[in-house]
């Protein structure tokens, strides 16, 4: 499928008022209907609107053109760009600049310390540094192991904190799910079951009965120390 003009309203408004193009060649460049370019012409459409020349953006030649004038079955097509701009592909580590790179060790341990669900290759991302440098920090193998310092990696203008948020984000979707019942699974209980009646009545007279249950034990133990004082005279005089 050909791909249409820059501004195309602009170009058919060109074309209709500086060339003998029919009406259905403009549309079919254009890739407008033929009664929009007609309602251009009648001036019923497209009012005020300034015609940009397909020429002079390089989107047509001039003998493409005459071409097509000379012959009403011609239609136009897009000029192969004379430059072509190569894609940008980002591939390896994040670039960092010079002045930054001495603060990446301090990031990576920050991201070890506070994100151990990231994965290598996201701290990679994140930093711009190498998997052979995370492991050495990890495990303190670095050449300043000593030295390092975790430090936030948003703070030091490593990265961006949406961009750190995207790649928690996935690596928490990535991570198993612990099953129900195994260690570490127990989880805060919802706001609805400790706010529930029972739950705050229960825990109103939590206190009032350990107090009871202490004073019960209190009064357990003068007890036993006052028979044992009553059994020790006893004790001597036999003795």
């Amino acid at each position: 499928m050909m791909n249409g003009p820059l501004m195309p309203k602009a170009t058919a408004v060109w074309l209709v008022e500086n060339t003998a193009l029919s009406f259905e060649q403009i549309a079919a460049f254009c890739r407008m209907h033929p009664l929009e370019v007609k309602a251009i012409a009648d001036g019923d459409s497209a009012q005020g609107i300034k015609g940009l020349d397909p020429v002079l953006t390089g989107q047509l030649s001039r003998q493409d053109i005459d071409r097509a004038q000379a012959d009403p079955s011609v239609r136009l097509k897009i000029a192969d760009p004379k430059v072509k701009v190569p894609e940008s592909k980002r591939r390896g580590p994040r670039y960092t600049p010079v002045s930054k790179r001495q603060d990446r060790p301090n990031a990576i341990l920050w991201l070890l310390r506070n994100h151990g669900e990231l994965k290598d290759a996201q701290i990679m991302r994140l930093v711009g540094t190498t998997k052979t440098t995370i492991e050495s920090i990890r495990s303190r193998n670095h050449w300043n192991a000593q030295n390092l310092q975790p430090m936030d990696p948003v703070t030091l203008g490593l990265c961006s904190q949406i961009e750190l948020d995207i790649e928690v984000e996935r690596a928490a979707r990535s991570s198993p799910k612990r099953e129900e019942g195994a260690p570490g699974a127990a989880t805060l209980l919802p706001v609805q079951e400790t706010t529930a009646p029972d739950a705050m009545e229960a825990f109103r007279t939590e206190p009032a009965r350990r107090e009871e249950e202490e004073e019960l034990d209190a009064d357990a133990v003068f007890a036993k120390l006052k028979a044992m004082k009553r059994e020790t005279p006893e004790d001597d005089e036999e003795a």
